[in-house]
C-alpha cells in the first residue's frame, strides 16, 4: 500500500475536499446532512480550529479550515469521517424497511474480497488538500455555488448546507463561521 506524505505549512488555510465512497448520494438526507453538521462542530471545538467556510454536497464535501497546528488536518478529518460514517451506516441499518435506505446500504457495501471487519464504506479513504496562500484564493473557495451549478438549487442562497448563507446572507442558524476578513 502506498503511504502519501504531505506537508501542510502552518498558518495557512487548508481547503479539503473528501467524496463518498462510490459517490453515493448519501447527503440527499437532511438528517444525515444534520449529522455531519453537528459532527463538523463538535471536531471544531475539539480540535480547536478555525472553519472558514464548507459546503455539503450529496457525494462529497469542501472544507476551508486552518487547523492549528497545521499538521493535525489528518486528524481532523479523520475525526470527522469515522463518526459520521458510524451514525449514518447505524441509522440505514436501522431503517433497511426503507427502500431508500436498502439502496444507500447497497450502494456502500464493500466487495467481499475487500471488507477488514467491516462490510460497509461511507468515505472514501483518502481526502484532497490544498494549501491556501492568497486572500483571492480563499475568497474564491468562499464563493462557492456549487449546488446552483449542479441544478440543486436555483441560487446558492437556498442550499442551506454550506458557509455562503453565512457570509451573504448573515445567517448563521446552521453553522457559524471564524472570520478571516
Amino acid at each position: 500500500m502506498l503511504i502519501y506524505h504531505r506537508t501542510y505549512s502552518p498558518g495557512e488555510l487548508q481547503f479539503i475536499t473528501s467524496s463518498t465512497y462510490r459517490r453515493a448520494q448519501v447527503f440527499r438526507s437532511p438528517r444525515f446532512c444534520e449529522y455531519f453538521v453537528q459532527r463538523l462542530e463538535e471536531v471544531r471545538q475539539k480540535m480547536n480550529c478555525l472553519l472558514i467556510g464548507w459546503v455539503l454536497m450529496p457525494e462529497h464535501f469542501h472544507l476551508l479550515l486552518k487547523p492549528h497546528p497545521a499538521e493535525s488536518t489528518p486528524v481532523v478529518i479523520k475525526e470527522l469521517k469515522e463518526e459520521t460514517a458510524k451514525r449514518i451506516l447505524k441509522t440505514l441499518r436501522e431503517n433497511q424497511q426503507y427502500p431508500w435506505c436498502q439502496k444507500m446500504l447497497a450502494r456502500l457495501r464493500l466487495p467481499p474480497t475487500v471488507h477488514d471487519e467491516s462490510h460497509f464504506r461511507l468515505w472514501n479513504r483518502r481526502f484532497h488538500p490544498f494549501d491556501v496562500y492568497s486572500e483571492a484564493k480563499w475568497r474564491e473557495k468562499l464563493n462557492c455555488n456549487n449546488p446552483a451549478k449542479r441544478g440543486l438549487v436555483s441560487s446558492p442562497g437556498d442550499w442551506p448546507w454550506s458557509s455562503w448563507r453565512f457570509y451573504f446572507l448573515h445567517d448563521a442558524s446552521v453553522l457559524r463561521m471564524d472570520r478571516l476578513d
